[in-house]
């Protein structure tokens, strides 16, 4: 690692020490916070029942791993353009995140889906593409430790975290695009949120909470990342030391 981009992985620790200090406790609170309102605050869906309270996780844990496959995009962009391996570090802890959440969607889903639709699984446009979001994100994580070290590996994992983004929107405009059992947006449209006060405000206290958790999981992961970098250095250097 050149001295530069020892300059920028010293700055990224810090920011993301002070951001896993202060998201972390927050997480925690936001979780225990989002459980009292989608238990003991939102009512029952009128037609749904109980089980449309899967929805909060649900559209949460969509969010979180947009948000996390974002920065993967970004943080993929950066070393491209950079090429300091903060960036890649970033990107990876970003990437393993976002699965861990788009995983939670595909599970929760059917779960959801089940009493409503009837069945597990359809392929419906947006199930389709939210799958198709997965295995582009698994597909980047197998990726790495078969393309090689280095910067090489780097760059094409780099390429697939900046072309697996562009089925984000896909994923979202899906219902819009296509005729889908998933109904239109509630929250986000034209003439703004269709959801009654007690569930919309539940939906958003899930969103902060599921938003702390996935940025206090990506800082702690890219610490983990940093550590492993420099074991591995470490090792390197054992032998040339020891033969010297």
């Amino acid at each position: 690692m050149t001295e530069t981009g020892s300059r920028v992985q010293d700055r990224m620790d810090a920011i993301l020490r002070r951001i896993r200090n202060v998201t972390t406790p927050l997480a925690g609170f936001g979780l225990v916070a989002a459980a009292y309102f989608i238990v003991g605050y939102a009512p029952e869906e009128a037609q749904q029942g109980i089980v449309q309270k899967i929805f909060y996780g649900h559209v949460a844990s969509a969010w979180a791993s947009y948000l996390s496959f974002f920065i993967t995009f970004a943080s993929s962009l950066l070393y491209l353009w950079k090429r300091d391996r903060a960036w890649d570090l970033l990107a990876l802890s970003a990437a393993e995140v976002g699965v861990v959440f788009c995983t939670a969607v595909l599970l929760s889903g059917p779960f959801w889906g089940k009493p409503i639709w009837g069945t597990w699984w359809t392929w419906d446009a947006r199930l389709t593409t939210t799958l198709v979001l997965w295995l582009i994100y698994v597909g980047y994580l197998l990726l790495r430790p078969f393309a090689g070290e280095g910067e090489r590996g780097a760059r094409f994992a780099a390429v697939v975290g900046i072309i697996g983004f562009l089925d984000i929107p896909l994923v979202h405009l899906s219902v819009r695009w296509w005729r889908t059992l998933h109904p239109q947006p509630i929250v986000m449209n034209a003439q703004g949120p269709q959801l009654p006060p007690e569930m919309l405000t539940t939906l958003l206290v899930a969103l902060a909470a599921f938003t702390l958790l996935a940025l206090s999981f990506i800082s702690i992961r890219a610490e983990i990342e940093r550590l492993r970098d420099l074991a591995a250095m470490l090792r390197r250097r054992a032998p040339r030391e020891g033969g010297g």
